[in-house]
């Protein structure tokens, strides 16, 4: 609200102003310095014709009669720039270094560009401008680190990838060397980031991973001391499959429904016809390889595959995905073990 009054305040200075630029046009005054020498009775005269001419607009502006009219504005043009001096030999090139800081500081000089926008459009401008004027980002990243250092959850996913077997070699050869790296962060250090130091004393760490071939007891001792609870997930039934079809706002289900609907092709997903998708996912997760929902995008993937590639040719009509249809698409893949291993 204070961005706000503050936005409106400027709009009415800067059509002020522009206004009177106008006027001292259409009298013969092409500049300032004019109007600065002028009589002190005229000038008391431009200043309480100024002053009525703000309470007018001002009253326009909160009635918002004034909406589509246009008006000049000074943007500035924002962009993030990052500067790494460098030389071949590995070490810092103070020469190029100084011409590119002189380039910078001559690129600030027109980084401000006037633009022409309709009142509308100056009062959001103006708002977001006074906006960040108001927050003190001192205070924000002082208040963000704080709350992730009390309340902060890291999560680390796959850390059963870190884990080598005896015997083997290859990329997986520093997967000790990574644990040795994450300890101190586990165990509470303190970490730079480009908004300053980070504890990691207080922060909650949760890592997660499959372990089809190795297990939690794998990893180095002092990395499984920092994480005392542990939890094992029970696989996906067809029931959760099912739910993972409808519930979700983003599920796969309406994800092809608005991916098609651009293309003018209705998909009408039967309740028989989900769970039909349901019981084939964890039919081919209990056979081959457990992968879990993702198995849910494969099937989806051969069930719209023939729609998807005729979209243009269905367009305007809608098509229905029932049991039966799904059945059609699939069932052979899922019926033959060997072929459903590598299409599904």
């Amino acid at each position: 609200e204070e961005a706000s009054r503050a936005a409106l305040q400027r709009l009415v200075d800067l059509l002020v102003e522009q206004r009177e630029r106008r006027r001292a046009k259409r009298n013969g005054q092409e500049d300032e310095s004019d109007s600065q020498s002028e009589p002190p009775e005229e000038r008391r005269k431009r200043e309480r014709r100024m002053a009525r001419e703000r309470r007018r607009l001002l009253d326009l502006l909160a009635r918002d009669g004034l909406e589509d009219e246009t008006i000049e504005l000074d943007l500035e043009t924002e962009f993030d720039l990052f500067v790494t001096p460098y030389a071949e030999n590995g070490g810092v090139d103070l020469d190029e270094f100084q011409d590119t800081v002189a380039e910078l500081l001559e690129s600030l000089q027109t980084r401000r560009r006037t633009r022409r926008v309709s009142i509308r459009e100056a009062r959001r401008i103006l708002t977001q401008q006074e906006a960040q004027r108001l927050v003190d980002f001192d205070a924000v990243v002082e208040a963000a680190i704080k709350r992730a250092e009390e309340s902060g959850i890291v999560f680390i996913d796959e850390i059963d990838k870190l884990i080598t077997k005896d015997g083997e070699y290859g990329p997986d050869v520093s997967g000790e060397g990574v644990q040795r790296d994450l300890l101190p962060i586990v165990e509470g250090s303190v970490v730079m980031t480009r908004y300053g130091p980070v504890r990691t004393d207080h922060m909650l760490f949760i890592a997660a991973g499959a372990f089809h071939n190795a297990s939690p007891s794998d990893l180095i001792p002092e990395l499984q001391g920092r994480f005392p609870i542990r939890v094992e997930l029970h696989r996906l039934t067809e029931d959760d499959l099912y739910r993972i079809l409808t519930v979700p706002e983003n599920a796969l289900t309406r994800q092809y429904r608005e991916l098609l609907r651009v293309e003018g092709v209705e998909l009408e997903f039967t309740d028989d016809g989900l769970r039909e998708i349901a019981r084939l996912a964890a039919l081919v997760n209990s056979r081959a390889e457990d992968i879990g929902a993702r198995r849910l995008a494969t099937i989806m993937e051969k069930v719209i595959e023939d729609v998807s590639f005729r979209a243009s040719e269905l367009a305007g009509q809608t098509v229905r995905i029932d049991a039966e249809y799904v059945r059609q698409r699939v069932g052979q893949i899922v019926a033959d073990e060997d072929l459903s291993k590598f299409i599904l």
